[in-house]
């Protein structure tokens, strides 16, 4: 279970400011969460083989083929901005 001073520390990583009332409300709840894997301790697993998914899971392929592709002059009539014929975006690096 999390101690109140676990609690604190917590709080400080995720740089959350919390009254003392919402601390001790989350505090309960995620003790009520750890809860839930103590009980599954408890259960016998022996004996039960491990897996990666609940169900089996195949990849289905298909033929790489080229198929029907735009114009440029199509892909340019749904941009918002173009510069040189080439799309223009925002810059989002400095």
């Amino acid at each position: 279970m999390i101690t109140s001073a676990e609690m604190e520390h917590l709080k400080k990583l995720a740089r959350l400011e919390l009254s003392g009332e919402e601390t001790e409300q989350i505090q309960l709840e995620m003790n009520k969460i750890l809860s839930y894997f103590d009980k599954l301790q408890e259960l016998d697993t022996e004996g039960v083989e491990e897996m990666q998914r609940p169900i089996d899971l195949v990849n289905v392929f298909r033929d790489d083929v080229v198929g029907d592709m735009f114009t440029h002059e199509t892909a340019m009539g749904v941009s918002v901005e173009q510069e040189e014929g080439f799309f223009k975006v925002p810059r989002v690096v400095e």
